[in-house]
Formats: C-alpha cells, sequence, structure tokens
C-alpha cells in the first residue's frame, strides 16, 4: 500500500463518527492548552518567588560548588553534601552549567542535576535523603554518652533481642 493509498484509507469510513471525533479532538486539544496555561502561569510564579541560578562554579582550593543567584545569595556546599554528587571526582566537577530557566545546575561529565528551588527548600537534597544523611552522622557519633551507654549494654548482654509473636 503507497502513500496515497493511505491517505485515501484514512479519509474512508463512516462519516457519521466523523463529527464525534473531530469534537473529542477538539476537546483533547482544549485541555492541553489549558494545561499549558496553568504550567505557564505556575512557571511566571516560580520565578517571581525563587532566584535563579546566574553563575556556578567548583572551587577547588575550597573543594566547594558556588553558585550565584539573581537575589546576589551565595550558595557553596561541599560537593559530598548533595545527592549525586557524593562520590564525584574534582574533574567531574569542573564543567557546570545553568539551565535557562536558572532552576537547574547540570553536571554534565556526571549527568547530575540539582534543582535550586530543591537546594533552598531541603538544602541539598530531598528531606527524605537529608534525614538518612543525618542519621548517618549521628550514628558515627562517638561522645562519651554514646560510648557510656554502648558499654552498660554491653554488660547486659547487648540489645534486647526482638520478641516474635505469632
Amino acid at each position: 500500500m503507497g502513500y496515497g493509498d493511505k491517505l485515501l484509507f484514512l479519509g474512508q469510513g463512516n462519516s457519521a463518527s466523523k463529527p464525534k471525533r473531530l469534537g473529542i479532538v477538539i476537546e483533547q486539544f482544549m485541555a492541553l492548552r489549558d494545561n499549558f496555561e496553568l504550567a505557564n502561569q505556575r512557571a511566571q510564579e516560580l520565578q517571581e518567588a525563587v532566584p535563579q541560578a546566574v553563575s556556578a562554579h567548583y572551587d577547588r582550593k575550597s573543594g566547594h560548588i558556588v553558585i550565584a543567584l539573581g537575589s546576589k545569595l551565595i550558595l557553596s556546599f561541599s560537593p559530598h553534601d548533595a545527592r549525586g554528587l557524593e562520590n564525584a571526582k574534582p574533574s567531574q566537577l569542573d564543567e557546570i552549567e545553568i539551565t535557562p530557566s536558572g532552576f537547574g545546575i547540570h553536571f554534565p561529565k556526571l549527568d547530575a542535576d540539582l534543582y535550586v528551588p530543591g537546594l533552598l527548600e531541603g538544602f541539598l537534597g530531598s528531606k527524605k535523603w537529608m534525614a538518612s544523611r543525618l542519621g548517618q552522622v549521628g550514628g558515627q557519633s562517638r561522645s562519651r554518652a554514646k560510648r557510656a551507654a554502648s558499654k552498660a549494654n554491653g554488660r547486659l548482654g547487648g540489645r534486647p533481642r526482638k520478641v516474635v509473636r505469632g
């Protein structure tokens, strides 16, 4: 079947159903258009409420990623504290791109992205991820009180066993 045959085939069919199908297509188009306009409105509100990145670089001397925002705020943080950059080598952080909206920071050598509003909100990762990192740090604590509690638990036979009830 050639291209012309396909056109004829597509043009054939029950003509009574064409207006109904056309109406569905128009409704879908209008719904998409409404969603598009709503998305543009939300983007405009975000641009007014949240500062965008205007420059970003990796400072080898301090070992920090430095992001300058349009509000004149400068964010500086260790890549080890940012999700997706934890294991990055300095050579992988040399190239940083800012998305056209100014809301994204992209690291091409790692194929990693940071969302500026997310950095400001959860500070360097989602709240869940940050909580896990804080738990890790807390678990590595070696305070006198923690050592004493551990020693006392050891004298009592360690942690109590979980009781399985059936």
